[in-house]
């Protein structure tokens, strides 16, 4: 049979018990039978222990027994009352109680299971006192023992099927979690990887090709009039700037997808806005956007590194800050662009900060990508003070990158 351990009536069985065990139990209830039939010396012991065979087969091929507790205590029911019968008839019936108890607490709840068994033990006791034999200790301890071993073991086997469904459970969890995670790696690694590749074309295809049509334009200008190569360089020179456009296609097709539909100071005003990613929906500081100075179209490099330092610092802000208020503003001067992240949070101490499991690797990365483009980055913070961060990256024409960048 199977036993039981889910509360709903459709999944009655923990698992489908070893074919050999419930062999076992099949062979010990006909045999304990058929020596109850054998040692009554009568026809209606024998009728009565063939009958109770009989609904203990039915019942070990009916789908509901497994299925529902109502069928099943009703099937425990009739073959509890035609081994009662037996049991009058013949007191070597009391056997029987044995493989009784296994179906009992298989089958039934703990409530009605354990005071089943005690009925059963109790029926076998007074059978084999009924039928004439002396009282001695083996008769009250030889069923009640039974008894006991039969509880224990089913009890013991539930508990392991019990720790065996809960690591299996924490073992699918892990796994699924650990899909999860490969997921969300290759997902991050794939737009580092499309923004290291916009970094990449734009600062040297782009730059190459840029500096190729302005050799050219030079080269054009010191011509003589009516020169033959005249027309070899314009071509060189559309070709250039043909190219250079499809350069720029393919770095505005890597941006991140938060440049995509719009401006740098687009998207960091998204990011202020109430929801935003950055921090959830309902939480965090109000956080204001505002722009200084006389807006240029910027490097895809300097848009991407200003956005990451925004996402960054504000994240900062809600995770660790507590703060009710932070700002963000995005100056545009004559020789720099600088992003200033504000909040009046509780603030710490700029040298305190490190690395650690736990993390920490924020300022160090938003410095790493200022650094990385010439930049500067600077941390203003105290104790209860609110922390300021500002970020300057270098224009050296009013959009365009210093010597040694990309235009």
């Amino acid at each position: 049979m199977h036993p039981h351990s889910s509360p709903r009536p459709a999944r009655r069985s923990l698992t489908p018990a070893p074919f050999v065990l419930r062999l076992c139990l099949h062979l010990l209830m006909a045999g304990l039978l058929v020596l109850a039939a054998v040692r009554a010396h009568s026809t209606a012991g024998t009728v009565a222990a063939a009958v109770t065979g009989a609904v203990y087969a039915a019942g070990s091929h009916l789908p509901a027994v497994r299925t529902s507790r109502r069928a099943a205590a009703v099937w425990l029911g009739v073959l509890g009352a035609s081994w009662l019968v037996v049991l009058c008839l013949t007191a070597e019936a009391l056997w029987v109680a044995f493989p009784l108890y296994f179906l009992q607490l298989h089958l039934l709840p703990a409530r009605w299971s354990l005071p089943a068994v005690a009925l059963t033990a109790g029926a076998a006791i007074l059978s084999y006192v009924g039928h004439g034999a002396a009282l001695n200790p083996g008769v009250f301890i030889g069923p009640l023992l039974g008894a006991a071993v039969a509880v224990a073991t089913v009890l013991g086997y539930q508990a392991l099927y019990r720790e065996s469904e809960r690591r299996r459970r924490l073992i699918e969890e892990l796994i699924a979690t650990r899909a999860e995670l490969a997921a969300a790696e290759r997902h991050a690694g794939t737009l580092a990887e499309r923004e290291r590749l916009a970094r990449e074309i734009h600062d040297t295809l782009a730059q190459g090709l840029s500096s190729i049509q302005l050799l050219l334009r030079a080269a054009e200008r010191a011509l003589p009039a009516a020169s033959p190569a005249a027309g070899h360089i314009e071509r060189a020179r559309r070709a250039a700037q043909d190219n250079l456009t499809e350069a720029r296609r393919f770095v505005r097709a890597l941006t991140p997808s938060d440049l995509e539909h719009g401006s740098l100071a687009a998207a960091l005003e998204r990011l202020c806005e109430p929801g935003a990613d950055a921090y959830g929906p309902g939480a965090g500081p109000r956080v204001r956007f505002s722009v200084s100075g006389t807006p240029v179209e910027l490097p895809t490099p300097y848009e991407v590194a200003l956005l990451r330092i925004a996402q960054s610092a504000l994240a900062n802000t809600v995770r660790h800050a507590s703060a009710s208020r932070a700002e963000i503003t995005l100056s545009f001067m004559d020789a720099s662009v600088t992003l200033d992240v504000v909040d009046d949070g509780e603030g710490f101490e700029p040298g305190s900060v490190r690395t650690s499991s736990e993390g920490g690797f924020g300022l160090p990365a938003m410095r790493s990508r200022a650094e990385s483009l010439g930049g500067t980055f600077t941390v203003e913070s105290a104790p209860g003070q609110g922390t300021a961060v500002a970020v300057s990256l270098p224009l050296s024409d009013r959009g365009s990158l210093p010597s040694g960048g990309s235009a």
